[in-house]
């Protein structure tokens, strides 16, 4: 899956050309407006790689130019919001340093769009906490975020509308309110009765797993009816909760 959407990502960056087919931000094609397209957007790769003999603030002043604007108050309040130093040396830094160099150095023009492929690596807590309430500040003045991440929790913390790919097709769009809320129930039953065969008794039961006297299961549909299954065996403890999104995503991949 990293290829994936790691190719998505460069080829709405034109930074690679698709073979065949068409991609669109901000309603132009990527290919045939993608200097102009480029300059609205932040882009954090999940890997950085600059010039090691070059100090921070000679990196990002070099990298404002290319916005033909005035990016120092920027680079001041998100340099200063990270604790990065811009005195030090790049090839001094560590990679979690290194990290807060590419946030500044992808919102330092204030773009349209941010896109971010894996972009915590190397972070600690603490400035983890801080990236995404600056991301979330972000978002509420108007920008559009873009987030790609195996981290399946901090997905769920920053995201309104989740996709998840599988073998290169996309095969969910949707709200994360109503990913997580409208349609999938885990189901965990601790019963006397045998409960093997529960999932050909009601359609709508994936996941399934019998360990001893608990079953625990991915439920989609009627409530109703699947509070009528579960009350016909002989019950000791149920809980119906909200999946994470993790389950969520597991039960497309299986």
């Amino acid at each position: 899956m990293a290829r994936e959407k790691s190719t998505t990502i460069r080829l709405l960056l034109s930074l690679i050309f698709p073979t065949s087919g068409n991609a669109t931000v901000f309603g132009k094609d990527v290919v045939a407006f993608g200097p102009e397209i480029k300059k609205e957007i932040g882009y954090l790769p999940s890997e950085v790689f600059y010039y090691d003999s070059m100090r921070v603030r000679e990196f990002l002043e070099y990298s404002a130019r290319f916005y033909q604007k005035d990016c120092t108050d920027r680079i001041e309040s998100i340099s200063e919001r990270l604790k990065l130093d811009q005195s030090a040396k790049i090839e001094d830094l560590s990679y979690g340093n290194k990290k807060k160099v590419g946030i500044v150095q992808g919102l330092l023009h204030s773009p349209k769009l941010i896109v971010l492929d894996e972009p915590t690596g190397g972070l600690d807590p603490l400035v983890q906490q801080n990236f995404f309430e600056l991301l979330l500040e972000e978002n509420r003045r108007g920008v559009t975020i873009f987030f790609s991440s195996h981290i399946l929790s901090e997905v769920q913390r920053l995201c309104d509308r989740v996709a998840i790919i599988k073998d290169g097709e996309v095969v969910k769009i949707e709200s994360m309110s109503s990913l997580k809320n409208s349609h999938y129930k885990r189901v965990t039953l601790t019963t006397l009765d045998d409960t093997r065969e529960v999932d050909s008794r009601l359609s709508g039961i994936s996941d399934l797993r019998i360990e001893g006297t608990v079953t625990t299961f991915m439920f989609t549909g009627d409530i109703n009816e699947l509070l009528k299954l579960v009350l016909g065996f002989a019950i000791s403890d149920l809980s119906i909760d909200e999946p994470t999104l993790e389950e969520i995503f597991l039960h497309y991949y299986r």
